[in-house]
C-alpha cells in the first residue's frame, strides 16, 4: 500500500469524531440514571461477567426501561461500528432482560443499525483497512458479488443466515465491493433474525450455559444452513433455466 499505517490523518480524525459522538450519547444516558454505584457497568468478556451484569441491571430495567434500552442500543451500535468483539454477549443479555420477543426485536434492530453505521463508516474510510486486513477474503467476496448481481439479495441473505463469512467482515467489505445499501439493509434486517432468536432464547437460561459453544449445537447450525440454502434456491433455479435456454 506504500503506507506504514493504513489510515490517513483525516480518516483517523473522522473515526475519532464518530467515537466522540457515541461517547457524548452514552454520557447523556448515564447522567439520566439515578445516583448509584455503576462500577458493574462494563462490556462483558465472559459468561460470568454477563451474569453479574444481568443481575445488576434487572432492577434498573424495570424502573428505567427507556434509559436501559437507549444505553443498550448505543453500546451495541458502537461495538458493531468499530468491530469490537462481544456482541454475542449483548444478544444474550437482551434475552435475559427483555425476553424472547422483545429481545429479538431489540437485537435485530440494534444489529441492523450497527451494521449500517459500520457500512457507511467503511464507505468513507474502510478501503485501506479491508485491503490490509483481509485481502484474500475480500477478493473472494468481490468475485461472488460480481457473479450474483441479478440475485444479490438472495446471496446476501445466505451470508447473513449462515456462518459462511463473519458478519463483521460483511459489514466492512460490502461497500467496498459495491453492495447497494438497500440490499445490505434488507439482508441484514431479515437475515439476522434466525441467529438472533437462537442467541436471545439462550439468554433466558443464562445460568445454564457453560460456554458459548453451547449456543450452536449441530441442530442449530444445520437449521441455519437449511434456511440459508432456501434463500439461494431462486438463484440456482435462475441459473439452471438460463443454461437450458442457451
Amino acid at each position: 500500500m506504500g503506507r506504514g499505517f493504513p489510515l490517513s490523518a483525516r480518516e483517523v480524525a473522522l473515526s475519532m469524531a464518530v467515537v466522540a459522538s457515541f461517547g457524548f450519547g452514552l454520557v447523556a444516558v448515564y447522567l439520566s440514571m439515578p445516583a448509584s454505584d455503576y462500577s458493574f457497568l462494563k462490556l462483558p468478556k465472559t459468561l460470568e461477567d454477563l451474569q453479574i451484569l444481568r443481575d445488576d441491571l434487572e432492577s434498573y430495567t424495570s424502573d428505567y426501561t427507556i434509559q436501559v434500552l437507549v444505553g443498550y442500543f448505543m453500546v451495541y451500535i458502537f461495538m458493531q461500528t468499530f468491530m469490537i468483539p462481544g456482541t454475542i454477549f449483548m444478544s444474550l443479555l437482551a434475552g435475559a432482560l427483555f425476553g424472547v420477543v422483545q429481545g429479538v426485536i431489540l437485537v435485530v434492530f440494534a444489529a441492523t443499525a450497527g451494521a449500517s453505521s459500520c457500512y457507511f463508516l467503511s464507505k468513507l474510510i474502510g478501503k485501506p483497512l479491508v485491503y490490509s486486513l483481509w485481502p484474500d477474503k475480500l477478493s473472494f467476496f468481490q468475485a461472488q458479488v460480481a457473479k450474483r448481481r441479478e440475485k444479490l439479495l438472495n446471496y446476501m441473505l445466505f451470508l447473513r443466515v449462515t456462518p459462511t463469512l463473519p458478519n463483521t467482515f460483511i459489514n466492512v467489505a460490502s461497500p467496498i465491493v459495491d453492495v447497494p445499501y438497500h440490499i445490505f439493509f434488507l439482508a441484514t434486517l431479515i437475515g439476522l433474525i434466525p441467529a438472533a432468536y437462537v442467541t436471545v432464547r439462550a439468554g433466558l437460561a443464562l445460568g445454564e450455559l457453560r460456554s458459548l459453544g453451547d449456543l450452536y449445537d449441530f441442530q442449530s447450525i444445520a437449521t441455519l444452513f437449511f434456511i440459508g440454502i432456501l434463500t439461494v434456491t431462486p438463484t440456482l433455479i435462475s441459473k439452471s433455466q438460463t443454461k437450458n435456454v442457451d
